[in-house]
């Protein structure tokens, strides 16, 4: 949702750091790969060392750049196919980083039950899927924009539930990996039904190459 609805109300402030970033020479596809090395960076040395206040704040202000770098190749004149799957595949990477960083924490330090641990897992597996079915609909020609638990919707509350356990509130991570859990399966099905229901979804595609 809120990244179909959450990006105008930040424009003022991204584009100042974009401007700011191409001005000192750096160009989008190299600030998406600054954010995801320091991003993954930060997950798997912070959380399960149990540094999560600091992994909170820090995965935050990279998550970022995922932004960032959109509004640099937007103020360069637009963007380049390689750069959008660029950006794509390293939001997959990051999100990979992050939830199988948790997924250490909760089985090294936080001593949690094989369930948490199991959706835990599922939620990596998950944040994928979501993603995965809105491109391959959209190479189909279907479209499938929205959706319940997105990439900011599962940042926020991941790094929310890392914050307040951070800070002694117990449980906060099993409870945002139980929330991401639910609504990522409820976005699945939600995305399959949106290429469901587009005009195109009857459309009969071609055999692939070779076949």
């Amino acid at each position: 949702m809120l990244s179909v609805h959450g990006r105008k109300p930040v424009r003022r402030f991204v584009e100042p750091v974009a401007g700011a970033l191409l001005k000192a020479g750096l160009t989008p596809n190299a600030t998406t790969l600054i954010g995801t090395a320091a991003s993954i960076l930060i997950a798997v040395v912070l959380i399960p060392a149990d540094h999560l206040v600091a992994a909170a704040v820090l995965t935050g202000v990279f998550c970022a750049f995922d932004m960032v770098d959109g509004t640099m190749a937007r103020l360069r004149g637009g963007g380049t196919a390689f750069g959008a799957t660029l950006d794509a595949s390293c939001d997959r990477i990051t999100d990979g980083a992050l939830f199988g960083a948790i997924t250490m924490w909760l089985i090294y330090v936080d001593d949690a039950a094989p369930a948490h641990v199991a959706a835990c897992l599922t939620v990596l597996v998950l944040s994928q899927v979501i993603s995965y079915i809105k491109a391959r609909a959209e190479a189909g020609g279907l479209k499938v924009v929205g959706g319940l638990v997105e990439r900011p919707e599962r940042l926020i509350i991941a790094l929310v539930g890392l914050g307040l356990e951070g800070f002694g509130v117990p449980h906060a991570v099993e409870v945002a990996i139980w929330l991401l859990l639910f609504g990522s399966l409820f976005t699945v099905v939600q995305r399959l039904r949106f290429a469901a229901r587009d005009a195109g979804a009857g459309t009969t595609l071609p055999p692939p190459a070779g076949a």
